[in-house]
């Protein structure tokens, strides 16, 4: 409470917890202390004693041999929970110890009365007014001794030798997930540094206007901007902390930089030396990189699927501190994923949902250069006045840009020029036309070519998935919405600013049903849209109606979309309605995860993907058979395992359990094996269970039964959501 002002920073919370045991273990008898912490103290104390006899010491010598205890009860504990010793040192002796002497508790007087801390404890919580901590100390079955007894623990799959002992099976915690995650960061950037390599410099030496002196400055001042936004939001002796996650960033800065010149070394030196002389670039590049760090720092095990909450530090903060608009960082993200291949599937996937984030909201904002690309795009003169023409839309995303694609266009290549100026070493982005000869015409601006693609994928995608939630029984309604929604993206994109993509794509539903005379009512829409994965009710409850008012979303259709696309929308309900818009090709997704499911070749379309792991075993991480779920058994295939006959016990234990499927059918859980294997008979899915080849095992017929009892809850599901539809109707 009185370091942090964000007390939901688990990382930096749990350091502080570490501080206090390190306060505790150096104060206890070491007699009550268990190993290795008892020999951490003694340790220090003989060798203190040996050094300098005890009536022979002066203050400093006293303060030196404390220090060196700290330090010592610090390593065993960074090493016995895989902590980063640097960064609990920093806050110990940075943020708890003046904390111990802006209380009066001095280490050499022994242990604190616990009614000085709680008189204390007092006077924050009644400053603060948040919830008193103090309630989880009665009877909470986290601090009371464990007395679950050894045989009840989870242990690892039975090893070939039956005399060797078991290895338990450590729960996966938040602190245990977060503190695996970070290790891996720091250990990937161990060998990176904070300054640019050789290999950078000598590409910086290639440049017509050699970019080093602008980088290093750029770096070094926006390292100060950091440290003072993120103990503003953190607390004020949290600075130093921040300079160690803004360090780390720099690193995967430079080295994600180094990858992507590696990987574009073709280009041309012109484009090359422009974009190194990019001053959004750079900055884009390395608020991601700073952005893997702190996504990486506050997130949990329970955070991987998206829907965690915000915090203070949470994107787009680092757009914020950084002054960088949403649009221009966009424009890296894909090359950066590309580029730096030992990034996590979880971080992977946060990437691309600020991607999405970008796309649905913030790129569209007041004052973003979005606006003044779609404007010169419709101003070019012999070009059709749309971002992107429809006709794409059906065609495959294509992903071989490179971050000098959409950072420099529509700039030419000397070699596509009569004349023209030297390259400037100043920052050329989209918002600002290219010098080019008169006889030549503006060239299609590829940022604002790939925005659009994937702009209608991702609409499209998030209307498909309402639609099939609302009007699965009115098929031909989704394309006639479908068109109207890009319609009005394409053609009334003023509509967009500060708004959310998806309170347009509620208004185009509403808007068809309306004209095609299907009852389906604004409040029915958005109950389905809560359920939607990374939503907000903000969305629909607060929309912009004009400048600085805000409303709900009937509102906003009926005073500004249905007033701006009346005479559009009434056309799908006369005889000739408008030219429906083709559906966007459906690919899949560009960043290729190192754990996907792979296809066994030749092996019956069977799929396999290695354990879910923040760890890799090529890059001497932790194994990740200690990241196991307890809930789940452990076939490790590569390793010793074994006879065919346990494999043959595992097929039986599977055909045994029918009441455990049972159970887990009635909560319904869909059954985990199935996100890794599935099984086709001659193109057909085996959903029903009533068939099954004379060759198959019971484990496939086990699964296949697991796979019909899902598909008809899912059925009774959507069958009871209809039911409730035709009570209202009527």
């Amino acid at each position: 409470g009185k370091v942090l002002q964000v007390e939901d920073d688990l990382v930096i919370s749990f350091q502080l917890l570490l501080c206090v045991l390190v306060y505790f273990i150096k104060l206890s008898p070491p007699a009550m202390l268990k190993e290795p912490y008892k020999s951490a103290v003694t340790a220090v104390a003989v060798n203190g004693s040996a050094r300098t006899p005890r009536r022979g010491q002066n203050r400093n010598t006293r303060t030196s041999k404390q220090i060196d205890t700290d330090t010592k009860v610090i390593e065993v504990l960074c090493k016995e929970h895989d902590c980063n010793l640097d960064e609990v040192k920093n806050v110990y002796f940075t943020s708890f110890i003046p904390f111990l002497s802006s209380i009066g508790i001095v280490a050499s007087n022994g242990l604190p009365e616990v009614e000085v801390l709680s008189k204390q404890y007092d006077e924050l919580y009644l400053k603060n007014k948040d919830i008193d901590a103090r309630l989880f100390l009665d009877h909470d079955e986290t601090l009371q001794p464990d007395v679950i007894p050894c045989s009840q623990l989870e242990r690892t799959p039975v090893k070939n030798n039956p005399d060797e002992e078991l290895n338990f099976i450590l729960p996966q915690t938040p602190v245990r997930a977060a503190m695996n995650n970070i290790q891996q960061l720091i250990m990937i950037l161990n060998s990176a540094t904070d300054k640019p390599s050789d290999t950078l410099i000598m590409y910086f030496n290639n440049c017509t206007v050699n970019p080093k002196d602008s980088i290093l400055k750029r770096v070094e001042s926006l390292e100060h901007i950091f440290k003072k936004k993120f103990a503003e939001a953190v607390g004020q002796g949290c600075a130093e902390i921040g300079s160690q996650r803004y360090k780390l960033g720099v690193r995967l800065y430079y080295r994600v930089m180094e990858s992507m010149l590696k990987s574009v070394i073709l280009i041309t030196y012109f484009l090359h030396s422009k974009l190194l002389n990019d001053n959004v670039f750079h900055t884009s590049l390395l608020a991601c990189a700073i952005e893997v760090v702190m996504a990486t720092y506050g997130r949990s095990a329970s955070q991987s699927d998206g829907t965690s909450a915000e915090t203070d530090l949470s994107f787009p903060w680092i757009l914020n501190v950084f002054d960088l608009k949403a649009f221009d960082f966009y424009k890296v993200i894909e090359s950066f994923i590309k580029a730096e291949p030992s990034l996590t599937r979880e971080m992977i996937k946060h990437l691309e949902r600020c991607e999405h984030r970008i796309m649905e909201s913030l790129a569209w904002q007041s004052g973003s250069p979005l606006f003044d690309l779609i404007k010169q795009s419709k101003e070019r003169e012999g070009q059709t006045d749309q971002p992107e023409p429809t006709s794409t839309l059906n065609l495959p995303l294509q992903h071989n840009h490179t971050a000098a694609d959409l950072y420099l266009s529509p700039v030419r290549s000397p070699k596509k020029k009569a004349s023209g100026p030297p390259p400037s070493a100043s920052s050329t982005p989209d918002a600002q036309p290219a010098v080019t000869p008169q006889t030549q015409k503006a060239q299609k601006s590829t940022s604002l070519s790939l925005f659009y693609k994937k702009v209608y994928l991702l609409a499209y995608l998030r209307l498909h998935t309402l639609f099939f939630r609302l009007l699965s029984d009115h098929p031909d309604l989704e394309p006639l919405i479908w068109t109207l929604f890009q319609h009005t993206l394409q053609n009334e994109y003023e509509l967009m600013r500060d708004r959310h993509l998806d309170q347009i794509m509620m208004c185009s539903m509403y808007g068809i049903c309306k004209v095609k005379n299907v009852d389906l009512r604004f409040k029915i829409i958005v109950s389905a849209y809560k359920e939607l994965p990374n939503t907000n009710q903000e969305t629909f409850k607060r929309v912009l109606i004009r400048e600085e008012q805000y409303d709900s979303i009937i509102v906003f259709y009926n005073l500004v979309f249905m007033q701006k696309l009346k005479t559009n929308i009434l056309q799908y309900a006369s005889n000739r309605p408008p030219t429906l818009s083709p559906i966007p090709h459906i690919p899949r997704s560009p960043y290729q995860f190192s754990n996907s499911p792979r296809r066994v070749p030749a092996g019956n379309n069977i799929y396999i993907s290695p354990l879910k792991s923040p760890y890799k075993f090529s890059d001497g991480f932790q194994s990740p058979t200690k990241m196991t779920p307890r809930s789940r058994i452990l076939v490790s295939i590569g390793e010793s395992f074994g006879t065919s006959e346990k494999f043959q016990k595992i097929n039986q234990m599977v055909c045994n359990s029918d009441c455990q499927l049972k159970r887990s059918a009635e909560v319904s859980a869909a059954p985990k094996p199935l996100k890794r294997l599935r099984f086709d008979i001659e193109g057909q899915d085996e959903a029903d269970g009533s068939k099954h080849l004379p060759q198959e095992s019971k484990f496939q017929q086990k699964l296949a039964e697991m796979t019909s009892t899902r598909t008809r809850m899912q059925k009774q599901k959507l069958n009871d959501g209809n039911d409730t539809s035709a009570s209202e109707k009527k």
